[in-house]
């Protein structure tokens, strides 16, 4: 015959179980114990799986970065060695220039003391400066072309109105004129020198070569005053001692 515990007796009976069970050797705790190791294994492997993953991503990153400076450091390099060899090609391309140029000028500045002739317009020495270009005319002067020189000396002008040698430049082509007897075309370029460049020490001899040139043209009131003026004005001078020569001469002639 079945007896039918009472319900209040059930739990009495499962606590008592309990205590009668050690937790070491309890099925149950030993299951729960079991279950909780292996959770805990799998959250280790996890978080072990993401800081791998993410030191992997870490490492392909810097691998990255470091491909890149280097990429970056080798354009920076080309375009420096790029820079450099432009700058050394337009150096050289320039210097080149400049000594064909020069040996152009010289050229042409041979050529034209050498015999050849002056265009209208062109200079001794084109492309020249002013002082190169001077120095021809003068040679021109010196070698008695006056054609060529009166050239020169007019473009020079034109080309370097403001050159410190301006006002020779004017002296000696009013003198390249004189010498060829074009006496009316000399006075006026003699008196563009005293009126043009007033402080220039050209003026005592252009104002001399006026005197001379009225008195060729027998305009003897104008060249006395002329000579006169460069006996006041220019006291113990050469110029002053060749007026009065010349004044001695007029008086000499009875004009």
């Amino acid at each position: 015959m079945i007896r039918i515990l009472p319900l209040f007796a059930v739990p009495a009976l499962i606590a008592g179980c309990s205590i009668l069970t050690p937790p070491a050797e309890d099925p149950v705790m030993i299951r729960l114990d079991e279950i909780d190791r292996r959770l805990a294994a799998m959250e280790r492997m996890v978080q072990n799986q993401s800081l791998v993953d993410l030191s992997q991503q870490v490492s392909a990153l810097e691998l990255r970065a470091d491909e890149l400076n280097g990429i970056a450091e080798t354009l920076d390099h080309n375009a420096t060695t790029t820079a450099q060899r432009q700058r050394d090609l337009y150096n050289d391309l320039d210097a080149r220039l400049q000594a064909l140029e020069r040996g152009m000028q010289a050229s042409g500045a041979r050529n034209v003391l050498d015999g050849g002739q002056l265009s209208p317009g062109q200079l001794p020495v084109p492309g020249g400066s002013d002082d190169d270009n001077y120095r021809a005319a003068f040679e021109l002067i010196k070698e008695q072309r006056y054609d060529a020189a009166e050239v020169a000396f007019k473009q020079f002008l034109v080309t370097f109105p403001d050159s410190g040698n301006a006002p020779n430049a004017q002296y000696w082509l009013a003198e390249s004129y004189y010498v060829r007897q074009q006496f009316d075309d000399a006075l006026q370029a003699f008196q563009t020198v005293i009126n043009t460049f007033p402080r220039s020490r050209k003026v005592v001899d252009a104002l001399l070569k006026v005197g001379y040139c009225n008195y060729e043209m027998q305009r003897w009131d104008a060249a006395k005053t002329a000579l006169a003026q460069v006996q006041a004005d220019y006291p113990d001078t050469t110029a002053a001692r060749l007026a009065g020569q010349r004044l001695e001469r007029m008086q000499n002639e009875g004009v």
